[in-house]
Parts: C-alpha cells; structure tokens; sequence
C-alpha cells in the first residue's frame, strides 16, 4: 500500500482507540495507551505465545511481535462502547486491526478471535507464555471467574500482565469518600455510573485487583499504579504482573 493509500484508509475509520506506528511515519488518531513504559512488558517476548484479550486496534498483538513473540492470539468481543461509540462506528470491528496488521506485514504471526473473554479456550494456542489482559477487568461481569480461566490458560511459569481501571485517589461513585488506596473494595456499577459507560462493570482497589490474581492460582504478584496524584478519571489505573 503507498503512502497515499494508507493515509486515506486510516483517515476514513470514524474512531481509533489505540496510537499505533505505521509504516511512512503515519500514526493512528488514538489516545491508547497513556504510557506504554508503565505497563512493564518484557523487551524480549521471543519465542513466545500470547494471547492479547481485548485486543481491539491491535496495539498490544503488534508490540508483542515486534518484541519477537512467536504468534499472538488476539481477542475481543467489542463490547465496550467507551460511551459514545455507535454501532455504525464499529460494524466492521477488526477493520483497524486488519488494516494495521497488513500495513506492518504481521498477519501471518496472528490469529484473531471474536469471543468475550468467558468463552476463550485453550484449544486456539494451547496454554499460553504470556496473557495480556488490558482494559478489560472492569468491563465483565465475573471478573475473577476470569481470572480463574485465564489462569488455567497460562503455562506454567508464564506470565500474566494486567492493566485496569482502579479506585485508589478516587472519589466513590456511591458517597463522598475519596479511597486512599488501602481499602480492600470494590464497586459495582449497573448503569452508566463509571464513566458514563453501560459497559463498565467493576472497579476495585489495585490491593482488591493484586489479591483476587493471587485468589485465581497466580503466583509472585507486583502490582503499581500509573500515578499516585490522578488528573482525572482516565489516569486512575493499575497495572499487575504475576506468576502462573
């Protein structure tokens, strides 16, 4: 594709949810993620299986390979409306991830699949080397059931890599308190309580986030915010590494 051409085909996409590098120095219009260094993934990913669920644009499967992953396997549903989405706007869901996965030349080192998380097996890519699981806690329903399954999908010795919407710094959506951080809590959400998104669920404490990895079978947890003074809603978010 020239330049011209991948211009034109990134420009006609309504909405972008992640920034992504693309060939001709063209970067995608999104805004994700705020800090790729804050998520603490390895530089060295040769060799193996990943499974990135809640793929959406692809930011994260393309970084996985051009960090040397052998093949990723690259999962969402598109069920998070980011509260303004509209059908129209994500009718041909894997249109930015195809786009981009052509532009860089990646399409034969991943597989996409289009299931929630709850449906994800194991028969795809077996058990896998590394799981990432990226804006994506706080929009399920059973989100330690999640976990329970993701962990039974991670080889052993491999790793688990989180990024979620946290409460710490937070005001709560319930009353006036401001949590510190300490709590061991979470809110649930019915409505368009969290970020006027139907589709946000839950949000817990980093703590809550670590101890119910921990709970799931994971092993040697690390667990850290983004920062400790939040500007607004959408920088009040954890990251957590653990163990299988």
């Amino acid at each position: 594709m020239e330049k011209s051409e991948l211009e034109a085909a990134v420009a006609a996409i309504p909405y972008w949810y992640h920034r992504i590098e693309l060939p001709y120095g063209i970067t995608t219009p999104g805004w994700a993620p705020i800090s790729v260094g804050a998520y603490h993934i390895p530089d060295n990913l040769t060799g193996k299986t990943v499974l990135d669920v809640g793929a959406w644009d692809g930011f994260w499967t393309f970084e996985a390979i051009k960090r040397g992953a052998d093949h990723v396997y690259a999962v969402d549903d598109f069920s998070d409306t980011c509260g303004k989405i509209t059908n129209a706007d994500r009718d041909n869901e894997w249109q930015t991830f195809d786009l981009c996965a052509d532009a860089l030349g990646y399409r034969n080192k991943c597989t996409r699949i289009e299931r929630g998380v709850e449906y994800i097996s194991g028969h795809e890519g077996g058990r896998y080397d590394c799981i990432f699981l990226f804006g994506v806690l706080y929009h399920l329903q059973n989100p330690f059931k999640a976990l329970r399954d993701l962990f039974e999908l991670t080889r052993r010795g491999g790793t688990i890599h989180i990024e979620t919407a946290i409460l710490d710094n937070m005001k709560s959506a319930y009353s006036d308190k401001i949590y510190d951080g300490s709590e061991m809590v979470a809110e649930f959400y019915p409505g368009e309580e969290y970020g006027m998104n139907r589709s946000n669920w839950w949000v817990a404490t980093i703590k809550c986030w670590a101890s119910m990895v921990q709970a799931a079978g994971f092993k040697d947890i690390e667990y850290w915010k983004l920062t400790d003074k939040p500007k607004s809603l959408g920088e009040c978010r954890g990251f957590i590494r653990a163990t299988a």
